[in-house]
């Protein structure tokens, strides 16, 4: 069975974290008709996460019914979906839900904490946090991983360790969990293959004569000690106070972004704060609309963020209802150009907001991308070079690349038409 890289859009043969193509069947017809996933578990193991989380992922981005738990492994979609649309669904999965927000790498734990779900990452150190904004965050609240059962990155780490123990352990003829190894003549199979001589004396004599040599050696740790020693500190706290040490032009280098404003042990950040202050908001006032804006700046000044590059991206995400947004976008100019200002930072991470927006949020809308931009354009929230530079090129920076992608070709027609509109003023300025 062929396998992609579980990052789709890391293009090197040699990257190593690999996952199976999905492979899928329709079955039945009319009313009746559905698709089984026929390799989900193995795909879903690859991703180190349990299959109910990925079929019930599918089914709220498809908006179908699925079968969450069955007992012969047939994962089954109600309606006909061709194998590669559910491949490109499964790129938001990982998107969301198992790359680390900071070093993008598969290798996460998912951690649930006073209902937040953290992605803890064996190979960088750092606990990101998961999209809550999905529907999946509120089914992996309520069927959290069983206590007890190790995920695979937490297995990979774990015999990371070990080999490393057992490196420590060949000099004195034992293995990481303090045992001899085998073949060696304090080994179980030792007498086995002949290696082991058998002393005269009692039982008594030869207990003596161990105690007595044990007493020079050193105490090992135990098992559970040894299983899991970093060289280096991983701890969240240790992370972070590397970082803040490094000099300033190697931060840069590194893209270390000390605006991530995350919330203590991992949890909500300001940002998060936000976005869930607009979501309450407009659940009392029954409409986003209805927030004024001063009192979304109050807030937001509040939590120290109304001038944060961050900022803009969370009121893209949460200030808009779905229907008639390029409307709802003319009614907030006042606001957003307060907040925006001329920072092409700041107008970047509004578009990468609205991108997130249709992208994730809301699919549906993504055909209305061309209506949004006209009035970001008229506006003046956007600068027009800002906004062709945008569209010049997909990025993986906000959504996957395939959602991007989708994203720009929806506002072509927008961007050609600013392009004729330039054009056609260069016209009139060579007749005058």
């Amino acid at each position: 069975m062929a396998n992609v890289n579980i990052r789709r859009d890391v293009t090197d043969p040699f990257y190593r974290y690999k996952m199976e193509r999905l492979q899928s069947k329709v079955e039945g017809k009319g009313n009746g008709i559905k698709t089984v996933i026929v390799n989900l578990s193995n795909v879903a193991g690859q991703l180190a996460r349990p299959p109910s989380y990925v079929i019930k992922y599918f089914g709220f981005e498809l908006g179908a019914q699925t079968n969450i738990d069955p007992k012969d492994d047939r994962w089954i979609i109600n309606g006909a979906h061709e194998s590669s649309k559910l491949q490109d669904h499964l790129d938001g999965f990982i998107n969301k839900f198992v790359l680390c927000k900071d070093c993008k790498n598969p290798e996460t734990v998912v951690q649930v904490k006073d209902a937040n779900i953290v992605l803890d990452c064996k190979a960088c150190g750092q606990r990101t946090p998961a999209d809550m904004r999905h529907k999946l965050a509120s089914f992996i609240l309520k069927n959290q991983p069983k206590k007890g059962k190790k995920d695979k990155s937490t297995k990979k780490a774990d015999r990371k360790a070990r080999k490393e123990a057992e490196a420590k352990g060949d000099d004195e003829g034992v293995n990481g969990n303090g045992h001899p190894s085998p073949g060696d003549s304090g080994s179980d199979q030792a007498e086995e293959n002949g290696d082991l001589a058998v002393e005269a004396g009692s039982d008594d004599e030869l207990t003596r004569k161990i105690n007595a040599g044990a007493k020079d050696l050193p105490s090992e740790p135990s098992t559970q000690e040894q299983e899991v020693q970093w060289s280096v500190d991983m701890s969240e706290e240790a992370v972070k106070a590397r970082a803040k040490a490094l000099p300033e032009d190697l931060k840069q280098t590194l893209v270390i972004d000390e605006d991530a404003e995350e919330g203590e042990n991992g949890g909500k950040s300001a940002y998060d704060e936000l976005g869930d202050w607009v979501d309450e908001q407009a659940k009392e006032q029954g409409s986003r609309s209805k927030i004024s804006d001063v009192d979304i700046y109050k807030k937001a000044k509040d939590l120290g963020i109304e001038s944060k590059h961050r900022t803009p991206t969370v009121l893209a995400m949460s200030l808009f209802d779905e229907k008639n947004v390029n409307k709802q976008i003319e009614a907030r100019a006042a606001l957003l150009k307060k907040m925006i200002g001329d920072s092409e930072k700041h107008q970047k991470a509004f578009l990468g907001g609205i991108e997130r927006f249709v992208g994730e949020i809301h699919p549906a809308l993504i055909p209305t991308v061309s209506a949004m931009l006209l009035p970001i354009f008229q506006e003046d929230i956007v600068a027009e070079e800002v906004i062709k530079g945008w569209g010049s090129k997909a990025s993986k920076k906000y959504v996957d690349i395939q959602t991007s992608r989708k994203v720009r070709k929806s506002a072509e027609k927008f961007l050609e038409w600013l392009e004729n509109a330039e054009s056609d003023e260069d016209d009139d300025d060579d007749d005058e």
